[in-house]
């Protein structure tokens, strides 16, 4: 109660103090903007091309990012594909093209990830998770994996929140010269009887307000060929009911009234219907299930600088997301299983930063969630949820020091419409990350953070029928990193650019919660067991360079080693490495290009794994790699742009499961044409 008061007590305050500071700028402009903390860098295109690395170089907390140049030279349709490049990932692929995509980073588990989408999270209360395979490339600008928490002082609490985030950046307008419109139109063919269109445009409607709208279409019947052995024989059968289609629109308008204010509103809309291709056992090869997705959001996002010394943003989202579940092989009283499910979710940040000194900032964040859940299932609960965020952060620096604590008042309060609810639970979560230059002429940092941070059990967990426990308590991490960053820019004819990242880590989970069966596979209970102790390595290593003045060439390879081990106390498997870990997993990406020509070459490995937490020779999962290759090809005229793409993926045709008994596809093509006018 008493975070409560205090937390509704704050976005009261907040809220004043944002009106009260908005009074002077009606009387007057400001003349003078706040300097930047961070240093400009004049930089070769070549070498990089946005301070954006510098910054990931420069950061307290390990961060991976892809921008669109990249994103558009790898072998990737949606954002789950993408991620698989960065280390310290695990994707969990069910196969096909419209088959669920969930991430786990540093073996926290899918829960323990938040995805923001231009800066507002993206919610489910329902299960925690967000499906990756959904979100598309075609309007995206950039994706960032951020262990920790995002160093950017000035967020929501939200962004305080969770142990780890995908941040995923859409595209804004931007135009040259007199230029008023700008338009994009991407078609795609290839495998499985893949077709997918997208169409972007831009239009400036003045010096201060412009708009993007961004739409695309997916279908394809998601049949492929699979090697199956049952132990006895060896034959070939085809992966059937992984259909898909999807239809994604979004409409966003983007406004900058003057210098000290900007602001974006955006509407999402995306529906699909599949259908669920069920794993493969006891010789059993065809699933009928199906899936239907709609979700819906509008957001909006409004930064306004007061001061020198002050600025505030004001963030907030509504959503509805509907799921409907059909199985026709499991019949009930009323005939077909058929559940459906509708989330609700308003949310409202608040963000106020401020600059103490010239060196010291601090910010102060207040949220405010409310989720819905409703359903069609017998006994359902009809759980809602109020969560309130608050988050004090502050950040000093000294020369070649840098230093940055926050602390987070979390006060979460559940209500049921029968039964009983799980009640309150409120908490305060603290992280401190700092970062050293040791030597003046070497641009070589070392880095560290800790951060303590719980996951509250999502509504599944709690009241899904004959399933939840309301007793569970939530899910308590402890992170502790270190590491290092190099970068150096190189006057040679061949390399130019080169950076590193190295961080060691080690990851405790306290009350982990898990699911064991009861009376029968139908009827399972949530309970509070594991304890995992995570410990870990990764690598990042960039280089740039070039071949001759026209084609250049740029790589990046990610290592990770990793143990994660149960240790629950007395239990038969303590000291095993929790199902689907690899210990070792890597990848590597390199991109030949020149003005109007490339080639791309990538490899993904994902060393040996167990699918189960006994690990035993019967639950052995064997390593798996993919070699993909891609060529281009642009013609331009004057302010038109066509450009052509043919890629191979899996070029071996390796047969491999990413979760057993879900094969992936082999060998598979895909031809694209984007027209840039």
């Amino acid at each position: 109660m008493r975070i409560f008061i205090f937390t509704s007590v704050s976005l009261v305050v907040t809220f004043s103090l944002t009106c009260v500071s908005v009074l002077p700028i009606a009387a007057q402009e400001l003349r003078r903007l706040d300097p930047d903390s961070l240093k400009s860098y004049e930089l070769n295109e070549v070498e990089i091309n946005s301070l954006q690395q510098l910054e990931i170089l420069r950061s307290p907390v390990p961060m991976q990012s892809l921008n669109k140049e990249v994103l558009d030279k790898l072998n990737s349709l949606s954002v789950a594909d993408a991620v698989r490049y960065f280390s310290g990932v695990q994707l969990k692929d069910y196969g096909g093209v419209g088959g669920l995509k969930t991430v786990n980073i540093r073996s926290l588990g899918t829960n323990h990830t938040q995805v923001f989408y231009d800066g507002i999270a993206i919610g489910n209360a329902q299960n925690g998770q967000v499906d990756l395979g959904k979100l598309s490339l075609a309007n995206m600008e950039q994706v960032s994996v951020i262990n920790g928490q995002d160093p950017n002082l000035f967020q929501p609490a939200k962004a305080y929140a969770s142990a780890s985030s995908i941040s995923l950046l859409s595209m804004e307008p931007t135009f040259t010269g007199n230029k008023r419109l700008n338009a994009s139109v991407h078609l795609k063919s290839g495998s499985f009887g893949l077709f997918n269109s997208a169409l972007n445009v831009d239009y400036k409607l003045n010096e201060s307000l412009s708009a993007r709208l961004s739409s695309e279409y997916t279908n394809a019947h998601g049949r492929y060929d699979f090697n199956y052995t049952n132990g006895v024989y060896d034959t070939t059968a085809t992966r059937t009911n992984a259909d898909i289609r999807a239809f994604r629109l979004e409409a966003a308008l983007f406004g900058k009234p003057d210098s000290t204010m900007s602001w974006q509103a955006k509407y999402y809309h995306y529906e699909s219907e599949r259908g669920l291709p069920g794993a493969i056992v006891a010789n059993r090869f065809d699933y009928s299930q199906r899936l239907w997705d709609e979700s819906n959001f509008l957001q909006l996002a409004v930064e306004k600088r007061v001061s020198e010394r002050y600025r505030f943003a004001i963030k907030a989202k509504l959503a509805v997301d509907y799921n409907r579940y059909l199985d026709p092989e499991y019949v009930t009283t009323e005939g077909f299983l058929d559940n459906k499910y509708q989330q609700k979710e308003g949310y409202v940040s608040v963000a106020n930063a401020f600059r103490i000194r010239q060196n010291w900032r601090a910010n102060f964040s207040v949220d405010y969630i409310h989720n819905k859940l409703d359903a069609n299932l017998y006994r359902f609960q009809f759980p809602r949820r109020n969560t309130f965020l608050a988050a004090l952060a502050t950040d000093y620096r000294l020369n070649s020091f840098y230093i940055q604590g926050s602390l987070l008042a979390t006060y979460v309060d559940d209500d049921v419409q029968v039964f009983e609810s799980a009640g309150d639970q409120q908490d305060f979560t603290p992280t401190v990350m700092a970062s050293w230059k040791p030597f003046e002429s070497s641009d070589f940092r070392l880095r560290g953070f800790y951060k303590s941070i719980f996951r509250m059990p999502t509504f599944n967990d709690l009241y899904y029928t004959f399933i939840g426990n309301t007793f569970l308590r939530p899910e308590y991490t402890h992170q502790y990193n270190m590491g290092f960053t190099y970068f150096k820019r190189v006057d040679h004819a061949f390399f130019n650019y080169i950076g590193i990242q190295t961080d060691v880590y080690r990851n405790l989970v306290k009350d982990k919660i898990v699911a064991i069966p009861s009376a029968n596979l139908f009827r399972w209970t949530m309970l509070n067991l594991g304890e995992v102790k995570i410990n870990g390595l990764e690598t990042n290593i960039k280089v740039v360079g070039k071949v001759s003045p026209k084609l250049q060439f740029s790589g990046l390879m990610n290592y990770t080693y990793q143990r994660a081990e149960d240790h629950t106390q007395n239990a038969f498997n303590f000291g095993h490495q929790i199902p689907y870990i690899p210990v070792h997993s890597g990848s590597f990406a390199g991109m030949l290009s020149a003005d109007d020509y490339g080639l791309n070459y990538s490899f993904i490995y994902t060393g040996e794994r167990y699918s189960q937490k006994a690990n035993i020779p019967a639950n052995y999962v064997d390593p798996w790699y993919t070699h993909d290759v891609s060529v281009w090809y642009a013609l331009q005229h004057k302010q038109t742009t066509l450009k052509l793409r043919a890629e191979v993926n899996n070029v071996l045709d390796q047969h491999y499961d990413v979760i057993l008994n879900f094969p992936m596809p082999g060998r598979h093509y895909r031809l694209s044409l984007t027209l840039i006018i």
